[in-house]
């Protein structure tokens, strides 16, 4: 007699969720940065099944050598001149860790994608040829990571192999970077030579350069720490919509920094309005059943509703009433300038910060930065890929704070014509919040008794 096959109840597998780390390769073009990238997705197995082989074959096909750096390279413009265009995104696990490297171009003409490669990024990778050595653009790059905040770097002497893994040659460049790192205040993590094309310490040391005793890039990677939460920071939350429901008026937007919690007072800049928060909402089917939410944290995304209907729009700024964020309509900005037109005093172009938008004027060109040698020197203007000081104002009050303060609502960018010509990051030493100013409409307004009876 048979008998039915027992049913046996699979529990699904749940995976560990690794901690992520988003690093950025950065490096002049032809240093080698994508083909270190291709590298270090090879040796940590990360690569889709078949890709390496279809790769090769493409580059068969067409008569080419076989690069690592075409493992990345998914743009046929890319392919063609052999230059890296737009950031490149991909993902390998190592050990207890993923990671999302970000390959950055390295042409001068593309950096603006290396500055939104950067810009997101908790370390970087930065490369430079052994036998050219430190030139003008890995000068600009370590200042743009200055610039943007990212702190821990790795410094790759790539191309070893072509002065015979030479360790005097190494300690030259390593000598000079170092140097010029320091001055802006960085002490890089780890000085590192490799040859990404012949894979030597990439992943492992190499018998090639025994008289290097650090870590492997992989290994580098390892050390990196993740970028600290932003929880105990002061409450930024910019609006980046207001959502009507039946009754309800739902506010919703990403936390940049700090907690939100359930009947915080809550200020609204540069509104000045001033609120409880009485909820927070999830879309239908979402949440419905758990647990009712009391707080948010840093990093993230929430609806909420408020005690009183107050007026709210995009781009307003949300903080507690007793940590707000500065009020006022002119500050100083070290700027990156990308346009193709150079800036002048009174120019007038678009600034974007957080979720709000403001017409803005170059209201004084301070001093212009030589990426080379550091030095600082007035200037009428500032040139493309230039770096400059320049005092910004706007008619309207801005909510900001400062760069050093609050990473997250201190940066911005320009845009002039839809096209994003500009970046830099927020220093307020020398201004003042103007916050009670704004709030005072005016002060020579008295109450007059009329003397007209009825």
């Amino acid at each position: 007699m048979s008998t039915s096959p027992e049913v046996v109840k699979l529990t699904p597998v749940q995976l560990p969720v690794l901690e992520q780390l988003k690093i950025v390769i950065v490096g002049h073009v032809d240093h080698g940065k994508s083909t270190l990238v291709g590298r270090l997705i090879y040796e940590t197995d990360s690569l889709p099944e078949g890709k390496f082989e279809q790769i090769s074959a493409q580059s068969g096909r067409r008569g080419m050598p076989f690069e690592w750096a075409f493992l990345l390279d998914a743009l046929q413009a890319e392919r063609d001149q052999g230059v890296t265009i737009d950031t490149t995104q991909i993902r390998l696990r190592n050990g207890q860790r993923d990671y999302m490297i970000i390959d950055a171009p390295g042409h001068k003409e593309f950096l603006k994608n290396m500055v939104t490669g950067a810009a997101s990024s908790e370390a970087a990778v930065l490369v430079i040829d052994a036998l050219d050595g430190v030139g003008e653009q890995s000068k600009r790059h370590g200042y743009l990571l200055h610039l943007l905040g990212v702190e821990q770097i790795a410094v790759a002497i790539n191309k070893m192999d072509l002065v015979d893994y030479s360790e005097k040659r190494f300690n030259e460049i390593e000598s000079e970077y170092r140097s010029y790192l320091a001055e802006l205040g960085i002490d890089p993590t780890y000085v590192i030579p490799v040859s990404a094309k012949n894979g030597d310490c990439i992943a492992a040391e190499s018998a090639n350069i025994p008289w290097y005793q650090g870590p492997s890039i992989l290994g580098s990677l390892e050390m990196f720490n993740p970028k600290p939460k932003l929880d105990g920071l002061p409450l930024r939350m910019p609006v980046q919509d207001v959502y009507k429901f039946d009754d309800r008026r739902i506010i919703v937007g990403r936390i940049d920094s700090g907690t939100l919690k359930l009947g915080d007072r809550i200020l609204f800049s540069p509104m000045n309005k001033i609120a409880n928060v009485a909820s927070f909402e999830n879309w239908e089917g979402f949440g419905d059943g758990g647990p009712v939410q009391t707080e948010a944290t840093a990093g993230m995304s929430v609806g909420i509703t408020l005690s009183e209907q107050v007026f709210v729009e995009r781009g307003n700024v949300v903080s507690h009433t007793e940590d707000p964020s500065i009020l006022t309509n002119d500050f100083r900005a070290k700027l990156f300038w990308l346009g193709d037109d150079s800036i002048q005093e009174g120019n007038q172009y678009k600034l974007k910060i957080n979720t709000a938008e403001y017409r803005v004027e170059i209201n004084k060109i301070e001093q212009v930065l030589d990426t080379d040698d550091l030095s600082r020197a007035p200037s009428a203007s500032v040139e493309k890929n230039s770096v400059a000081e320049v005092i910004l104002r706007s008619r309207v009050p801005i909510a900001l704070d400062d760069f050093a303060d609050n990473p997250a609502t201190g940066r911005f960018v320009l845009v002039d014509n839809y096209r994003i010509v500009g970046g830099g990051v927020i220093n307020l030493d020398g201004f003042v919040d103007r916050r009670q100013r704004f709030e005072v409409k005016s002060t020579n307004l008295n109450p007059m008794l009329g003397r007209v009876s009825l």
